[in-house]
């Protein structure tokens, strides 16, 4: 990995890291690279232990962000030609909310949607889909 890894955030490093450990189990080891990462007898090098601890901070976030969104179910949603893209909650009002570990993630900001029971609509950051009443527990998608 060039030293461009740097600017790379914690999920895409983890992934790297995923491949090389399959790779290792995958394929017959036949020696290691001198270089970057590894030194003349073998052992990773400062870069190298960067890299795995971005990892396992990505992992870390990864968790934390699953154990999060646990906290409160996604909508359900469906597709299709003739009617477009329709989300609804089973309990509760379908809302886009930000996921706040994203950006630590993946380097970029994006949202998922989230049912909240009607007690809940009032905290910052919820969105009502465009076109969607604001008590409703389904919305067509335009």
């Amino acid at each position: 990995m060039p030293p461009e890894h740097l600017s790379l955030g914690a999920l895409l490093v983890k992934s790297i890291v995923d491949w090389r450990d399959f790779y290792f189990r995958t394929y017959i080891f036949v020696g290691k690279l001198v270089g970057r990462y590894y030194d003349g007898e073998g052992n990773p090098t400062k870069y190298l232990k960067g890299i795995e601890a971005k990892a396992a901070r990505g992992a870390q976030l990864l968790e934390k962000q699953k154990k999060e969104e646990a906290k409160i179910p996604n909508c359900n949603s469906k597709w299709s030609q003739e009617e477009g893209s329709e989300v609804w909650c089973d309990e509760g009002h379908p809302r886009l909310v930000q996921r706040p570990l994203e950006i630590a993630l993946t380097g970029k900001m994006s949202k998922r949607c989230a049912c909240f029971k009607e007690d809940e609509l009032s905290q910052e950051g919820l969105e009502v889909y465009n076109g969607c009443d604001y008590l409703a527990t389904k919305c067509q998608l335009t």
